[in-house]
């Protein structure tokens, strides 16, 4: 196993900055940090974290350690990985594999050195570790017991996956879990894409027209974001459940083709190919702005796009100008890739302490329980879940009703 790959180690002390600083915004794993440290439930495991590599993962993969584990770390995108957050971690002491704006080929690499060590439990975003050890290096896995899945559309590949049979340890689907998808896929996703957007194109939102392809969580959140900023909001949608939950909730609802012409801005975040094409393009406003909140740079047509730009040039720092046949040009932000992490910081410190609580205890879940889950995607426990909640509120200082036992018996009694 190599000892790290990163740009530069004098990157450092900006990276330790930038930790201290979400960890002074992360109180629940800073209470999960204290409490590692004295029992040390990871002590003699290994764990690879493949995740967007910013100050908040970093904290994350510090509080892991904390707890015993050997840590092996690179990140989740080529574009999202901080250089000084990298530096920072290695002086921690962790093993660290990863580099702003590598190739994908690069990208790989240090997939597969982050591997090496032959880890008994993974944490994964997007399903990169997973999909190395079930495709091309399956000796990587050969200690793997379980683990864990940050994001939408990981889950939807480890689904595919345990529904094909193929795989071979369980994973628990973080994402789905309240305490993330609740918040982190709706209040994160929905305040950093927009903080992306207005620091990348220094442009008003208010009274212009924002095109959301797709109404998940991520999409709602955007949504709700883009219509608080005054926009004129517009929902695409395939499936008919979600299309009628997004008119109810005030949206213009019609498909890409009708809202093309439309749009001023334009957000993907449907975990799906070719939401946005260059047939939707060429009906678009000159000079359109388009970014993806999907996980893979897939969601906008790149490829398709750079076939047909006559020509190409950058238009501002982090955004591309591809003008088409037609004379219009179209602005893509981050080469179509996470909008808010590859061209921004990401979601809140706060939000992130919800979903990186849930992962550090869906690891110990792993560690205590694997032997019984099965080669299944497994549901975050609901007792993690409400642990979390009731120690969040408890950080912002707020107490909630409890139930008398008279009504506990009420509430399961099918006697009036």
């Amino acid at each position: 196993m190599r000892e790290n790959c990163i740009k530069d180690i004098k990157l450092a002390p900006s990276g330790h900055q930038k930790i201290e600083w979400v960890r002074n915004n992360m109180p629940l794993l800073r209470d999960l940090e204290e409490e590692f440290k004295k029992t040390r439930p990871f002590e003699g495991m290994k764990i690879t974290l493949s995740v967007h590599l910013e100050a908040k993962t970093a904290y994350l993969c510090k509080v892991l350690a904390a707890g015993g584990a050997k840590m092996s770390v690179t990140g989740s995108n080529v574009l999202s990985t901080q250089d000084d957050i990298c530096a920072a971690l290695v002086e921690d002491g962790l093993n660290v594999y990863a580099i702003h704006g590598v190739s994908p080929k690069e990208y790989e690499e240090h997939i597969y050195m982050a591997l090496e060590q032959h880890p008994n439990i993974i944490i994964d975003d997007g399903g990169d570790l997973v999909g190395m050890i079930h495709t091309s290096h399956p000796e990587l896995g050969d200690e793997v017991l379980g683990g864990c899945e940050e994001t939408t559309t990981g889950v939807i590949r480890l689904k595919a996956m345990d529904e094909q049979g193929v795989l071979k340890f369980p994973m628990v689907a973080v994402n789905d879990a309240d305490c993330k998808h609740l918040f982190d896929n709706r209040y994160g996703t929905g305040q950093s894409v927009w903080t992306a957007i207005m620091a990348n194109t220094n442009l008003i939102v208010a009274g212009k027209t924002a095109v959301v392809a797709g109404y998940g969580w991520c999409s709602r959140g955007i949504a709700m974001r883009a219509a608080a900023l005054g926009a004129n909001v517009i929902v695409t949608e395939i499936n008919p459940v979600k299309a009628m939950e997004a008119r109810m909730d005030g949206f213009q609802v019609m498909t890409m083709k009708e809202a093309a012409p439309l749009g001023d801005f334009f957000i993907t975040a449907t975990g799906c190919k070719d939401t946005i094409t260059v047939e939707h393009m060429l009906l678009m406003k000159d000079r359109a702005i388009l970014c993806n909140a999907g996980h893979f740079d897939v969601e906008i047509a790149m490829a398709e796009l750079k076939k047909a730009a006559k020509s190409v040039c950058e238009t501002r720092k982090n955004i591309m100008g591809y003008t088409l046949e037609n004379g219009k040009m179209i602005n893509v932000i981050a080469e179509g890739r996470l909008v808010n992490i590859a061209a921004g910081d990401g979601h809140p410190a706060e939000i992130m302490d919800l979903s990186f609580a849930v992962q550090a205890l869906s690891a110990l879940y792993i560690k205590n329980n694997h032997e019984k889950l099965g080669k299944h995607v497994i549901d975050v426990s609901g007792e993690i879940d409400t642990l979390i909640a009731n120690r969040k509120l408890a950080a912002w200082g707020i107490t909630i009703d409890k139930l008398s036992p008279e009504q506990e018996k009420y509430l399961h009694s099918w006697e009036v």
